[in-house]
């Protein structure tokens, strides 16, 4: 099979769906916002997208192992048309295809998690009644008293400062950019004045009913709160109105992440890796 380049969206989408929360960044990447971005390749059944939006250009070559053989087939293949210096988002197995032509510095292993139990978004006594064999689990984040009560309000561009000075100090490897905020919604926690926790999303696509999560984030002095929880399930049930799968990436080490994740109904869907690749010589 030859490797080709692929500009229909309809046929990226059907493609996409046969996995649908392993892929759920590239089914958002389809959208309007976002396509112009976009260079898909194709070879066989296999697909790999290289996304040039957002600074450093982004390779996600992502797909279940019985497909990954031809993944890695595929990617050899993009050796030559790749660009000097490239991020990645690879499954298992994939990144030694690119061996021949490029230096590859990991930042380590990554889960990719999906919403699959949204009725957890609910308040305890709105749940329904399910049987489960796990018990249920208390937040790990107890609640600090105060006599000022938290909000939680819509983030626009107007708080662009705010968020950049936020990210700055609670999350200084972040992923923020302005466009974001113009892109989809974010929701910030407020007490007083205060910006305390923030939550966005990197993709949102009302048109393939996708989203996915980024940028989460508390300031340090106000962890422990239960603010991550309370603004991530008001930026899901937001989500919801417009989206039937939410979907996050998460580094496979951030225990604390992970836990506020599972609580609010996400599961783990994939394991993959992100690095860094600059051509060799």
């Amino acid at each position: 099979m030859l490797l080709e380049s692929v500009h229909d969206r309809a046929e990226l989408a059907e493609l996409l769906r046969r996995t649908p929360d392993l892929r759920a960044y590239e089914l958002g990447d389809l959208d309007d916002r976002f396509w112009p971005y976009t260079t898909w390749y194709r070879r066989g059944e296999a697909l790999a997208l290289l996304y040039h939006g957002a600074g450093l250009p982004i390779l996600l070559a992502l797909d279940s192992p019985d497909r990954c053989p031809a993944l890695v087939e595929l990617v050899s293949d993009l050796v030559p048309l790749l660009p000097r210096r490239f991020y990645a988002h690879l499954s298992p197995g994939v990144s030694e295809a690119l061996d021949p032509g490029f230096r590859a510095e990991s930042n380590g292993p990554h889960l990719k998690m999906a919403l699959t139990d949204p009725a957890r978004l609910l308040p305890t006594e709105d749940r329904p009644v399910r049987e489960t064999a796990e018990p249920v689990r208390r937040s790990a984040e107890p609640v600090r008293e105060t006599a000022e009560p938290v909000r939680v309000v819509e983030l626009t561009t107007g708080d662009l400062a705010e968020l950049n000075a936020f990210y700055e100090l609670a999350y200084p490897t972040h992923s923020f950019a302005p466009s974001m905020v113009a892109n989809g919604p974010y929701v910030g926690v407020r007490r007083g004045g205060e910006l305390l926790a923030v939550a966005g999303v990197h993709v949102w696509s009302p048109s393939y009913r996708v989203a996915a999560l980024g940028n989460v984030a508390t300031r340090p002095d106000a962890r422990g709160g239960g603010l991550a929880s309370t603004a991530v399930t008001e930026l899901c049930r937001r989500l919801l109105t417009t989206v039937d799968r939410i979907a996050l990436n998460v580094k496979a080490d951030n225990a604390a992440a992970i836990g506020l994740y599972r609580r609010l109904g996400f599961t783990q869907v994939a394991e993959y890796t992100e690095l860094t690749f600059t051509a060799r010589g």
